[in-house]
């Protein structure tokens, strides 16, 4: 039993050796986002194990949304300091009238914090079962294939680099890993409140599916690979439709017209992902792409976006930011 404890561990920890050693040079400087669940746990210690000190430190969003949220903060700064890791504990403050629910506003908080910690690359314990979820809340809101391709391994957000090296790890191994090195972590007590949507997929959708279709969350995930495959396409496309029709920071109306409607739509989307602005609904896109086409020379379409606007102007399509 300990021999296969071992070879567990060491399989997981080679995984991820080489995940990092691909995407990282040997002295730049890394963090973990740690929240002390057993996820981020585990990803800290196989971290710690690679030998990446002193390049290596973690950083502890303290949300302040759990009476249980100090003592997460000193659980993580004991971990660090037995693994002789050093830890930023920054404090947020979450918008709960933000319109974008207590799930969604409290990961905006965490990305703000995690990009304004003075760290360029950070390493994030989504898991399987995370990307499975992700991409049924996703579908379950009308999601593209974009938003089909779930969680990326690798993401650029702003200047901040994110990479999710368990990603296809199942949470069982992440478990099985914990127990064989004798880790301790936290438990939120929020993630097993089942009327936050995420957790309703979590304990009561996936858990139905893993009984009728036991390779489910593993498929899930497989399908996500798939999407992003099909993202990374249309992005090449995108691409190729930009260089064709941009005038400086610009696209030339006429030439975006020699396009189809659906190219139309995907290389604007693809625009707003570069700017990091959010995308529109399905519909207001639908009416904005019309008006571009059919719009006469004296028309100005524009379609307001909480960043800024996507404008008209002198036969040119803008994006100007909002001030």
């Amino acid at each position: 039993m300990a021999a296969s404890r071992n070879r567990l561990s060491n399989n997981l920890l080679n995984r991820v050796s080489a995940f990092v050693a691909a995407r990282t040079t040997a002295d730049e400087p890394v963090a973990v986002g740690l929240s002390g669940g057993c996820d981020s746990v585990v990803l800290l210690h196989l971290l710690a194990s690679l030998k990446l000190a002193p390049r290596l430190s973690a950083i502890h969003v303290h949300h302040g949304l759990s009476p249980n949220a100090d003592h997460w903060a000193d659980f993580c700064s004991q971990l660090c300091r037995q693994l002789n890791v050093p830890l930023q504990v920054i404090k947020v403050a979450v918008d709960r009238q933000s319109g974008l629910g207590i799930e969604a506003a409290a990961r905006a908080a965490r990305y703000q914090a995690f990009a304004q910690s003075g760290i360029s690359t950070l390493f994030l314990a989504h898991h399987q079962g995370d990307q499975a979820e992700t991409l049924l809340f996703n579908l379950l809101r009308g999601a593209g294939v974009a938003g089909a391709a779930a969680i990326a391994e690798q993401r650029q957000h702003g200047d901040l680099r994110l990479l999710r090296p368990l990603l296809s790890e199942p949470r069982s191994v992440l478990e099985a890993y914990a127990r064989a090195n004798n880790l301790a972590w936290i438990e939120d007590e929020s993630n097993d409140d089942t009327t936050l949507t995420r957790n309703f997929l979590r304990h009561e959708v996936l858990t139905v599916m893993n009984q009728r279709f036991p390779a489910a969350e593993q498929n899930l995930a497989q399908a996500s690979r798939h999407f992003a495959e099909a993202t990374l396409l249309l992005d090449e496309l995108a691409e190729a439709d930009w260089q064709m029709a941009v005038d400086d920071d610009a696209l030339h109306l006429k030439r975006l017209r020699t396009l189809s409607v659906p190219r139309i739509k995907n290389l604007l989307r693809f625009r707003l992902r570069q700017l990091a602005w959010q995308a529109p609904s399905s519909a207001r896109l639908d009416e904005f792409v019309r008006q571009l086409i059919s719009a006469a020379p004296d028309r100005h379409p524009e379609l307001k976006l909480g960043a800024g606007s996507m404008r008209v102007a002198k036969g040119h399509l803008h994006w100007l930011i909002e001030k």
